[in-house]
């Protein structure tokens, strides 16, 4: 073998597949939009020439072994791979071999050579199979000529029929839309009082929302109420009920707007129906209409490769014509069904005002009651607080007298102190408890009894002065209280309730 390389034709197990071999579509486009990658994919052969049969060989290239020739020598240590033996390897040699060991040079001469036998053999299996391959080749091109010809008059029949098939179905199509059409303008001249009743009943709704979001403001002001003030009281509850009212209120308009709503929706998707199917009919027409003209030579045929595969329909002819009639039968039905939808929306709509404004009132006169009452409260309130307060006033003098009294008796008793310290100093028998050194003693005795009785009475005086600053305190904050309930009542919940919010929309 030399050390060039060269292309030699190798017999694989298998087939490669496709998609390693290089090779473009086998049929090319000459005009139009390109194909589909799906479509070019669906007629590839594995061969760059589709003409040529595929056996399942490939041209591959040898990679030449290594120049260096081997023999019995010794291989040099750094060719051998990791995991190797590293002794040198001997191959049989029929030459050197035959003097070493006749007998196993023979035996390999043998063994590295085809007989004769195998080798005619080899060559008249070959002869036969050339005279089966090219008798079965002639037999396959008097098949192809006749298939050709059966193919050519069976497509060119069913083209005349495809052309028949697409006039009817034209001619029935024309008719079907010319019936949605009238039908559409018949329904479309009926929606205009039904969407008038459900503006009236909308702008119902939207109107009650004022009120009710004063209502709800209503009550979280009155939430900042504090202390002994945040009382549920008469407003509240005329508030809470007031809130439930426009809410129930709501929920009736809001009934009857679900069956106007469903009511419209049902005419609108009859509607819908109605311009859906007159619009598909157009577009089939249309398409029907190409459909129907395009020939063999016609410009922008293509191929979709696994197009007949897919099946996009959705309905038969039967079902097709029923669907039609179905439509327009649903669009006369919703025609009929307005009149007493707008009757019961004006009336409920009336029934919502009187109540609304009943419990607008209502509440309104709570209010102002409530708020009377707080105003009364305060007043009393103010005429305690300041008798507190001169209380407090009056207590703080005493207070005052009572510290002065307990200083006024340090002077007496450093006197006492002083007379008794300087009796000490008496000598020998002249140190006499005698009656004055006892009246010295109670004298300092009651002093101090008299210093702890004051010290008492100021501790109660100082108790009850913090208990009236207390009290006082407790009187400022319900009368702030008071203040802010009152504040909240007549100026932020009746502020926003001097006029009625609700327009004349809705009749009395």
């Amino acid at each position: 073998m030399t050390t060039s390389s060269k292309n030699e034709t190798v017999l694989y197990s298998q087939l490669q597949p496709w998609s390693s071999v290089v090779a473009d579509p086998c049929m090319e486009q000459l005009a139009g939009p390109p194909i589909p990658v799906r479509i070019g994919q669906y007629y590839q052969t594995p061969r760059p020439h589709p003409w040529r049969p595929t056996l399942g060989y490939e041209n591959v290239e040898v990679t030449p072994l290594p120049s260096q020739p081997v023999t019995n020598s010794i291989i040099d240590p750094c060719y051998t791979p990791y995991g190797m033996a590293t002794e040198p390897l001997k191959f049989p040699n029929l030459v050197t071999g035959f003097e070493r060991n006749p007998a196993h040079a023979a035996r390999a001469a043998l063994y590295t050579r085809y007989t004769p036998v195998e080798w005619t053999n080899n060559n008249l299996r070959n002869y036969n199979e050339s005279d089966t391959n090219r008798n079965y080749s002639e037999r396959l091109r008097g098949e192809f000529i006749r298939v050709m010809r059966e193919t050519d008059e069976k497509t060119s029949q069913g083209q005349r029929e495809v052309g028949r098939r697409l006039g009817e179905r034209l001619t029935d199509l024309t008719f079907w839309r010319n019936e949605a059409r009238t039908e559409l303008e018949r329904l479309l001249s009926h929606i205009d009082s039904l969407q008038e009743a459900r503006r009236n009943l909308e702008k119902a709704v939207a109107d009650i929302e004022g009120p009710l979001h004063i209502a709800q403001e209503c009550l979280y002001q009155r939430e900042n109420r504090q202390g002994i003030d945040l009382v549920h009281d008469h407003p509240e509850q005329c508030l809470l009920k007031e809130v439930e009212t426009y809410r129930n209120a709501q929920e009736k308009l809001k009934c009857l707007f679900g069956k106007l709503k469903d009511q419209f929706r049902n005419i609108r998707a009859a509607q819908h129906e109605l311009e859906t199917d007159v619009r598909s009919k157009e577009g089939a027409l249309g398409i029907d209409n190409m459909c129907h003209q395009l020939n063999n030579f016609s410009k922008g045929i293509n191929y979709y490769g696994g197009i007949e595969k897919y099946d996009p329909t959705v309905s038969t002819q039967a079902s097709w014509a029923e669907n039609s009639n179905r439509i327009v039968q649903r669009s006369q039905s919703e025609r009929g069904k307005c009149g007493q939808l707008v009757a019961d929306t004006e009336n409920l709509i009336n029934v919502v005002a009187i109540e609304v404004w009943d419990a607008w009132s209502n509440t309104n006169n709570a209010l102002a009651r409530r708020a009377a009452e707080t105003l009364e409260a305060k007043s009393k309130l103010q005429m305690h607080l300041h008798q507190i307060q001169q209380e407090i006033f009056d207590i703080e003098k005493n207070i005052e007298l009572l510290k002065k009294a307990i200083m006024d008796k340090s002077n007496p008793m450093k006197v006492a102190h002083t007379r008794l310290e300087a009796r000490t100093h008496r000598k020998n028998v002249e140190l006499c408890r005698d009656i004055a050194q006892d009246r010295l003693v109670k004298e300092v005795v009651d002093i101090q009894d008299s210093i702890e009785y004051l010290h008492r009475k100021l501790q109660e005086a100082e108790a009850q002065h913090q208990q009236l600053l207390k009290t006082r305190s407790n009187f400022e904050t319900d009368l702030h209280n008071k203040v802010n309930s009152l504040f909240i009542d007549r100026e932020k919940c009746m502020g926003m309730r001097r006029s009625f919010p609700i327009t004349a929309t809705i009749k009395y």
